[in-house]
């Protein structure tokens, strides 16, 4: 198989992995959360503080305590180097929108997020 190849089967794969989460977070399925990250990968804020927790936790977490709402779902970017990868996602919700980074590793040859990072971006009133 070219590289080329390689990495389309890749690319793929990473947006299957990418759409495990988005699916948790728009169906408010906390079993996919497990389908897209490794059990120890963390999920990285700023509110007032650095935060830092298990991303399957708060996320299983979040879901499981607050209803699904109206969600658009975006993949900005992935950027692949052999057996790392990170993609840049937006989750667009009435009034803000989350943008997440996403580190990815490639392991036992299944792609799994590592790590989340995210802001918060608030929607400009509309005059």
């Amino acid at each position: 198989m070219t590289q080329v190849q390689a990495q389309n089967n890749d690319l793929q794969l990473i947006e299957k992995t990418i759409n495990y989460y988005l699916d948790g977070m728009t169906t408010h399925n906390a079993k996919s959360f497990e389908k897209a990250f490794h059990p120890s990968a963390t999920m990285k804020w700023i509110d007032k503080k650095y935060e830092e927790v298990n991303a399957v936790e708060a996320l299983s977490e979040y879901v499981n305590s607050n209803d699904p709402v109206e969600t658009k779902t975006f993949i900005r970017a992935i950027n692949i180097a052999g057996d790392a990868a990170n993609a840049q996602l937006e989750l667009e919700y009435n009034t803000f929108s989350y943008i997440d980074f996403m580190h990815l590793l490639k392991i036992d040859g299944k792609w799994k997020i590592v790590s989340k990072t995210y802001s918060t971006r608030m929607k400009s009133a509309k005059k």
